[in-house]
């Protein structure tokens, strides 16, 4: 935002603060809907059909753009396009396949993207909702919700719209659904944890879900007296643990303690205070073995292929999550590629290693992306159409010109880069 903006809201009342929201507010729903045309045209441009055959590489394996029938779009067209949206090649596909689904499947809707009367986001809600449904099903849906996709409903009230609609649609399909996801049932940890608490979700049929959440409610008012000073909450999950059983807990659990800070972080949970930790480690998690500090100050190296663990752990302490531009995974269970290729003389150390999808993995492998680690936590990626991205700890940055001129980044961004770049050649 521009000093001069700010400047002229400064001086405006009310009224016209008002009219310049709802001036801004069109422009964004505008910019959506062009976002969103540009997504589709991407998609007709990496049609197989529609490329160089010389340019084709047989890994780049086609699929349906959207939803089954729809036109056929190359396996990795998507990073690039969600690099320069800020975003991973995973958002970018499903942007993609919604702009691809909604003009081709949803007519309706695709009239009011382009009139300006139906917004982006609910379209694409209907395109994601449809997406297993057949064509006439969707069109069916299209014709029953596209009224409402204009914002007049509050969020919550069109999505159930759209749940319903959909069922209706194809009553089959969601009995389907009802018999996969039955399969589904059992427990397993929540991705919400948070200030030391995690969530345990279980999945099971409607009835058995109600028994077991009264039965823990009667248990909880029966602990009442023999646990004082607890909340309902906490004595609703000791109803539970009784069930399990005594004991301790085993688990592995990984933190990363920074000298002089009161603040630790646990990974898959986030920040923790060191008063909490110790309490964890007391009171709550019995036996602790603490594993050897690994000094990241050193390059560690192996004359081989194969990644020991002592190394995949010194990796994953460099680059705490997925290092591919506005990647957003922080599992351990990625892999690990050598930057430069192995084979061509690349080697298997902490500065040559960088965890990936393996979505990402193949993209770097067959799509013409390049990548160098020129110090150790820093790497940089030049896309196929010769934008560059730093990403480091921080995050994801464009910072030099790509071959259309656009440059990004401040002059000292694309300077380091620049310089980052010719060492790393």
């Amino acid at each position: 935002m521009s000093n001069r903006v700010l400047d002229e809201l400064r001086e405006m009342g009310k009224t016209d603060v008002l009219s310049f929201a709802t001036t801004r507010h069109e422009t964004r729903l505008q910019a959506e809907r062009e976002l969103l045309a540009a997504a589709y045209q991407w998609a007709v441009l990496h049609n197989p059909d529609a490329l160089d055959p010389f340019s084709k590489c047989a890994a780049d394996r086609a699929r349906p753009a959207g939803a089954a029938g729809t036109p056929l779009i190359t396996e990795y067209a998507a990073a690039a396009f969600g690099a320069r949206i800020q975003t991973s090649p995973f958002g970018a596909k499903r942007l993609i396949a919604d702009a691809v689904d909604i003009h081709h499947r949803l007519p309706r809707l695709q009239a009011g993207v382009t009139a300006g009367t139906v917004r982006v986001g609910h379209a694409r809600h209907v395109a994601t909702a449809t997406r297993d449904l057949s064509d006439d099903e969707a069109a069916w849906v299209d014709n029953e919700v596209h009224e409402s996709a204009d914002g007049r409903l509050g969020w919550a009230r069109f999505e159930a719209l759209v749940e319903g609609k959909v069922a209706a649609a194809a009553p089959a399909t969601a009995a389907a659904k009802e018999r996969a996801a039955a399969l589904e049932h059992g427990i397993r940890p929540a991705r919400v944890n948070k200030h030391g608490t995690a969530t345990l979700t279980v999945r099971g049929d409607a009835a058995t879900i109600m028994s077991i959440e009264h039965a823990a409610r009667v248990r909880a008012k029966e602990l009442e007296e023999t646990l004082p000073g607890t909340t309902f909450g906490q004595r609703q999950i000791a109803a539970l643990a009784g069930n399990v059983g005594a004991g301790k807990p085993r688990a592995k659990i990984y933190l990363h303690l920074a000298p002089g800070s009161p603040i630790t972080r646990m990974e898959g949970h986030g920040p923790l205070t060191r008063d909490y930790v110790r309490h964890l480690v007391r009171d709550i998690a019995g036996h602790v073995r603490v594993q050897p500090v690994i000094d990241l100050n050193q390059t560690i190296a192996v004359d081989a292929y194969e990644i020991p663990d002592r190394l995949r752990q010194a990796v994953r302490l460099i680059h705490p999550g997925d290092v591919f531009p506005y990647a957003v995974n922080l599992s351990r269970a990625m892999d690990l590629d050598h930057q430069i290729p192995y084979n061509e003389g690349g080697p298997t150390s902490t500065d040559n290693l960088g965890p990936v999808t393996r979505s990402h993995h193949r993209i770097k492998t067959h799509d013409n992306w390049e990548v160098r680690q020129p110090f150790p936590g820093i790497t940089i990626w030049r896309d196929p159409y010769g934008a560059h991205y730093l990403v480091d700890p921080t995050g994801t940055r464009r910072i030099t010109t790509d071959t259309d001129g656009e440059a990004s980044g401040s002059r000292l961004e694309v300077y380091t880069t620049q310089l980052l770049l010719d060492l790393a050649g």
